[in-house]
């Protein structure tokens, strides 16, 4: 792969990479105050998680139920990612094969964990049957072996952070790779520049011996 693609096609990674950051930062505040902190309690007896559950629950579906241009850019994002990856791994160098397939692993791990949890979520969320296949079929099931609203909302935002720990690590690696290839630029450039002092000091002995 020429070296004047790989900026562009590391940014190709890096810019949704970032974008779905931002994306997960939107939701952290919800998330915050369900996995990580229990808030003051307002009402005595009353979960004080509730309003949060009740706040992570109208912005899924206020979300869910946005216009179908929004989850088409969304789409096209991911696959401008995973056109990066596919331009850097096109005849890759081994510094290629260790981080960006790494980031590769990554990206991929991210995507599956946004169809199978979140976009699965959402569609749970919206249609208020949590977990349970059979009322969602509109049969009748008294087992109560599924996970209710709370564990529902409770896993929904442990897939941000879970996502959002993956994106992190792309961005680590891709990181890396860009530190390792200068590294190993500069050390080229001192080996150059070495054995071009060195020629220098052998070509002026030469010419003191003819002298």
């Amino acid at each position: 792969m020429p070296a004047m693609s790989s900026p562009f096609a590391t940014f190709l990674i890096v810019g949704p990479t970032c974008f779905f950051l931002g994306v997960l930062f939107a939701s952290f505040p919800y998330d915050y105050n369900i996995l990580w902190t229990t808030p003051p309690s307002l009402v005595p007896g009353v979960d004080p998680r509730e309003p949060y559950y009740q706040m992570l629950e109208d912005h899924l579906k206020f979300i869910h139920a946005s216009p179908p241009l929004i989850s088409r850019i969304l789409h096209i994002v991911i696959g401008t990612g995973l056109l990066g990856f596919i331009t850097k791994l096109y005849r890759p160098s081994e510094a290629n094969l260790l981080f960006d397939g790494a980031s590769l692993v990554l990206y991929m791990c991210g995507v599956t964990v946004y169809i199978a949890n979140i976009v699965k979520g959402m569609r749970v969320v919206t249609s208020g049957v949590y977990g349970n296949p059979a009322l969602a079929a509109g049969e009748v099931d008294d087992s109560g072996d599924y996970l209710g609203r709370e564990d529902s909302l409770k896993v929904l935002a442990a897939s941000d952070t879970i996502l959002a720990l993956l994106l992190v690590g792309v961005l680590i690696l891709q990181a890396g790779q860009w530190y390792a290839n200068k590294k190993e630029a500069d050390e080229i450039e001192e080996m150059d520049k070495k054995h071009d002092e060195k020629k220098a000091l052998q070509k002026e002995h030469k010419e003191k011996k003819k002298q």
